[in-house]
């Protein structure tokens, strides 16, 4: 097909300095190896230390991005205008009830971020935790990392990163105060308070990794506080958690397959922790705790859609569990909460979620729903002796609806929706679910949202989006964002691919090691699909992915170009080979898990060469691509989407248009702030439009 988005002129070039190494026998070849920074973990937290020829490459490709998107910038504040629109501006949080509060989230007018805030159960008086807008006005950008109050609700124990590089600082601030006390906790992860005098926190090594959990006292120097546990497999990550019941404190280690947790009474918080089973391979559990047991989320026993048991707390190996509910293949248990009385998980069939709840004497219902697609969140409230648990709906068509759920009456009670200023009719919109046949047969379901007024006959331009890794299930929830697309007669579609779990466990194993090229043949099938049943135009069908979505839409459009009209890759894990052959960098052990080791298996290394979107660039037509990153990301490093990017650059045959733009100031996640972030979706959104050819495009 022919494509009107063109090169502009002055496209930057990136000078080639080949670099080799032999693996298995290979030998590798990388023109753009220059390109990753010898200091890249201290321009991390301080991007000004970014090598001044790189920082130069990067910034050329901004200022190309910038003039090749000029005559959209009109457009891009339109979009923007019309995203902020939807946001209501003094929005707040309905608050949760804890021990003697309500605890909740506000923002005022104009403000990029929220106030935390408390109020007692008996009156409206609010006292402010933290005012976060305040805090980030410090910085250039700021992200909060926790907020958790303590038991008796004295502290707010709370943590920000000001780089967007996610090392975070731990802070201690007395209720009613806007003050800290003591001293920062440096490069500090996930927090649970045993009592008002200790906590546990986890805290990054030098790989930027979470390994090693420690015990500070209040008011103590950080330096002297106690290793409680430290994790040696690098594939291992650690976090920590207080129970809901409050007599626990676990610590979680575990990869993407396996997992691990140990347990410390909050009565004796300088206790040794206790094993509650021991890892194995291949062996995923969580648990919660209630009364004499521990009762667990697990896939022991060949339940590859998990099962849950109970054991008791005084003796927790696993050859004491006991079913609670058993395995059913096909019905995936995603999470568990215990209350005092109840158990309350979800669970995915057929790839739509239910909300389930069993009471003490086993009787066991659930919340069911109409709609063709949609998404839940369940969230069990603090205290623990509770018969009202919370969850929220919605689907592509409807707002977001927050509701309290009586698990003795089975009343349902509506407690907010989601305002739209700017106006909302979900009548004008449609939610479809189709199905895509992929290329050895598997049925792919897609989730498809258009306007009325669209015609569904192939003349619809499309913008579809996919994920597929890690078991992450793409949820069919509503975003505001999207309705810009929509109102403009773009059909917007999710592809539930393999290697996410929307149709059980066994579609995400589908995926794994040398079954992953299964994801990329789900997306492909998911577009021609959207074309066959008049969903869409088949010249006007563009791709988007993030981080391990931006694998996916690079390995798909090497795989079949000529598929798509446009490509956005965000943050693109897609220098795959070179990254998971390095296992100094902060995931890549942890990654193993899912696609193989090939420093290890010649059988993992050809794997992933096969169809590594770097590795695998030839000299062929690509469509019009919008990639970017962030220099202090962790978790998708800059280098990647840049060296993709100056390779097609040279490589491809085509004078479509081929951009770069990068964040010099944040990370893997964008702008902070609520209105910040929606400049990054204006600009994917008006290079979609200029390429399907609607860029002066009215909505509808």
């Amino acid at each position: 097909m022919k494509h009107a988005f063109r090169k502009t002129g002055g496209e930057p070039v990136a000078a080639r300095h080949t670099v080799t190494q032999t693996v298995h026998g290979v030998t590798l070849s990388d023109d753009y190896a220059w390109l990753r920074a010898e200091n890249w973990q201290e321009a991390l937290r301080e991007p000004e230390k970014l090598p001044e020829p790189i920082k130069e490459y990067l910034e050329a490709e901004n200022a190309y991005f910038e003039q090749a998107m000029a005559d959209t910038k009109a457009l891009q504040e339109t979009l923007i205008a019309e995203m902020r629109g939807r946001i209501k501006e003094d929005d707040s949080s309905v608050p949760v009830p804890d021990g003697p509060y309500r605890y909740g989230w506000k923002y005022n007018e104009g403000e990029e971020h929220p106030t935390f805030f408390r109020m007692p159960h008996a009156g409206n008086d609010e006292e402010v935790m933290l005012n976060v807008q305040a805090e980030s006005e410090k910085h250039d950008y700021f992200h909060l990392g926790s907020a958790e109050v303590s038991p008796g609700h004295s502290l707010l124990a709370w943590s920000s990163d000001t780089r967007g590089s996610e090392h975070f600082q731990l802070r201690f601030r007395p209720a009613g105060s806007q003050e800290d006390i003591g001293e920062a906790i440096m490069d500090a992860g996930s927090v649970a308070w045993a009592d008002e005098e200790t906590l546990f926190y986890t805290r990054i090594d030098e790989n930027h990794r979470p390994n090693k959990v420690f015990r500070h006292r209040l008011n103590t120097d950080p330096a002297q506080d106690v290793l409680v546990y430290e994790e040696k497999d690098p594939r291992f990550y650690c976090s920590v958690g207080r129970t809901r019941s409050g007599e626990f404190i676990f610590i979680h280690t575990g990869m993407n397959d396996q997992h691990e947790i140990r347990f410390i009474s909050t009565s004796d918080p300088a206790a040794e922790p206790v094993i509650l089973t021991p890892r194995q391979e291949g062996l995923e559990y969580s648990a919660d705790h209630q009364g004499d047991r521990f009762v667990i989320l697990t896939n022991a026993g060949g339940a590859e859609d998990f099962r849950i048991v109970e054991t008791p707390v005084d003796a927790p190996g696993i050859e004491n569990w006991k079913d609670v509910i058993p395995h059913k293949q096909g019905r995936q248990l995603l999470s568990i909460d215990a209350y005092k009385g109840w158990l309350i998980w979800m669970e995915r069939e057929n790839a739509l979620p239910r909300i389930c709840f069993m009471a003490a004497d086993g009787k066991t219902d659930s919340v069911d729903f109409d709609e063709e697609a949609y998404a839940l969140g369940v969230s069990a409230l603090p205290d623990f002796d509770n018969q009202v648990f919370r969850f929220t709906y919605s689907s592509p068509t409807t707002p977001s609806q927050t509701y309290d759920y009586n698990l003795e009456t089975a009343e349902r009670t509506l407690l907010k929706e989601q305002e739209i200023p700017s106006g909302h009719d979900p009548h004008d919109y449609v939610t479809r679910r189709i199905t895509a046949k992929s290329h050895d047969g598997a049925e792919v379901p897609v989730t498809v949202l258009h306007h009325r007024s669209t015609p569904i006959d192939g003349t619809a331009p499309c913008l579809l989006y996919g994920y597929g890794s890690y078991g992450m299930s793409m949820p069919a929830g509503f975003q505001t964002n999207r309705l810009s697309l929509a109102d403009r007669g773009f059909v917007y579609a999710v592809a539930h691919i393999r290697g996410g779990q929307e149709k059980g466990r066994a579609w995400y194993e589908a995926a794994k090691f040398g079954r992953k090229p299964n994801t990329f043949h789900d997306f492909i099938a998911s577009a021609k699909a959207l074309a066959e049943q008049g969903f869409a135009d088949r010249d006007r069908i563009i791709i988007q992915g993030g981080s391990a979505g931006g694998l996916l839409v690079g390995a798909s459009v090497n795989l079949a170009p000529e598929v798509f009209a446009g490509v956005i890759a965000d943050v693109p894990f897609v220098d795959m080979l070179n990254t998971i052959l390095d296992d100094s960098l902060p995931l890549t052990p942890g990654e193993w898990s899912q696609w193989g080791n090939p420093i290890e298996s010649v059988e993992a290394f050809n794997d992933i060469r096969a169809y590594s979107p770097y590795d695998n660039v030839e000299a062929k037509d690509y469509p019009p691509m919008l990639v970017t990153a962030g220099v202090s990301d962790p978790r998708v490093t800059y280098w990647e989407p840049a060296k993709w990017v100056a390779k097609l650059r040279v490589m491809k045959t085509d004078d479509n248009i081929l951009m770069l733009r990068t964040n010099m100031s944040s990370g893997h996640f964008g702008k902070s702030g609520r209105f910040a972030a929606l400049e990054d979706a204006a600009r994917s959104q008006a290079f979609a439009l200029k390429v399907a050819g609607l860029a002066g495009t009215e909505t509808s």
